[in-house]
């Protein structure tokens, strides 16, 4: 991959996933739309258990980690998570509300193809 693809899409990410995890904590963007009962209920346990905090401390980190390029290859790895379920999140329970999440996977895969030469030790059968 181009080396300056790259870092605009790890940049971007970063971005992305800071401003959604500041987000978490600081309430500055407001919330879209309507979300069905269940939505609403899986959500709320997630907030009640803390879960939600410790989402936006790893979004918060990932994008620290995109910005500066350090721990990167690590970091995408484990946004990786974050990344599939928010999807699912919004598949099965907030449909119309999709884009985002879809975006950061998509964007969370382009990383990790950047990164990919760093995963051949792990990758090695």
């Amino acid at each position: 991959m181009n080396s300056k693809i790259f870092m605009m899409v790890r940049i971007l990410l970063g971005l992305f996933v800071l401003i959604f995890g500041l987000n978490k904590f600081l309430n500055f963007i407001p919330a879209g739309g309507e979300m069905s009962e269940p939505a609403m209920t899986y959500f709320g346990a997630l907030s009640s258990t803390s879960t939600i905090q410790l989402v936006a401390i790893v979004e918060i980190l990932a994008g620290l980690a995109f910005i500066f390029n350090k721990y990167g290859a690590l970091l995408a790895l484990i946004l990786m998570s974050v990344s599939v379920n928010a999807v699912l999140f919004h598949a099965t329970l907030d449909a119309a509300n999709i884009g985002p999440a879809l975006a950061m996977l998509i964007l969370n895969i382009v990383v990790l193809i950047g990164y990919k030469d760093r995963y051949k030790d792990i990758l090695r059968a």
